[in-house]
């Protein structure tokens, strides 16, 4: 983690924001404000993205700007119920617009999945990042995926899908299906089962899986079919394909932090006392 300098803090800024009349209405007031201090408004090359909305919307924001990732931080603003990416809420707009324009802030990274998604004909191959996680499902019903972990065949999965989910993410989808929630200073990734198929024929491990950084998760597909797979809150139909690889990727989403926010106190907050 990093502190940005005082002389560095006329920075370039862009906000995302939910859509509705709400969110709509403290974005233009942020973005009025942060001009008064002289800040310049750019969605191009922005150095914060500030989120207003949900969670959604900040995972909205991470898409738009993964090709920068090294270069932006964001700050997240919920209008809603409590948002797990988000520091700040709509009655502490001045003192954030202030922290933004007059504190230095400290830099907290977050690990990403990498999907690489190779295909049966052409050797193409598509690469994704995602913030919270990507499932796989069969189009046509039950999922029959080979799974491998560092190469080496694990089992034969099936069920409903998979998840592969990242330590901020953990507390998601995955969290839904059972997974564990995993603090983000550990690079990992999570794999989970959606209502596997468990026989005296079909045997899964029926737990989920927390794989290291250096550590690789393979499904190869027993059967020929199109499978939907999401990336966060995209959805697409996939054919034709030959695997599916997922591993930490080598990127991590940043995140500018004004004042301290653990992550404990944000799952506290989000499931217990939010």
């Amino acid at each position: 983690m990093t502190v940005r300098d005082e002389e560095e803090l006329r920075v370039k800024f862009a906000i995302t924001s939910k859509g509705d009349a709400k969110s709509n209405a403290l974005m233009h007031k942020m973005r009025s404000y942060l001009k008064d201090f002289n800040l310049e408004y750019d969605e191009e090359e922005p150095e914060i993205v500030i989120s207003v909305g949900g969670d959604g919307t900040l995972l909205y924001a991470f898409h738009r700007y993964s090709s920068r990732l090294s270069k932006t931080a964001f700050v997240g603003v919920h209008t809603g119920h409590l948002g797990f990416y988000a520091d700040w809420v709509p009655d502490e707009i001045e003192k954030l617009v202030i922290a933004i324009a007059k504190t230095p802030y400290q830099i907290i990274e977050y690990p990403l999945i990498e999907a690489i998604i190779r295909y049966k004909s052409g050797g193409r191959e598509t690469r994704y990042l995602a913030l919270n996680e990507s499932t796989v499902k069969s189009v046509d019903g039950t999922l029959v995926m080979d799974v491998e972990i560092r190469g080496q065949h694990f089992e034969i999965f099936r069920g409903d899908g998979l998840c592969l989910s990242t330590p901020s993410g953990s507390t998601a989808y995955n969290k839904a299906l059972g997974g564990a929630i995993i603090h983000p200073s550990l690079p990992s990734i999570q794999l989970a089962e959606m209502a596997s198929i468990n026989n005296r024929v079909f045997r899964t491990v029926g737990s989920p899986l927390i794989m290291p950084a250096h550590h690789t998760c393979m499904l190869k597909p027993v059967n020929r079919t199109d499978f939907l797979i999401t990336i966060d809150h995209l959805t697409l139909v996939h054919k034709d394909v030959k695997s599916i690889q997922y591993r930490v990727a080598d990127e991590k989403i940043r995140f500018a932090r004004y004042r301290p926010f653990p992550f404990w106190k944000r799952v506290h907050d989000s499931f217990i006392d939010g």
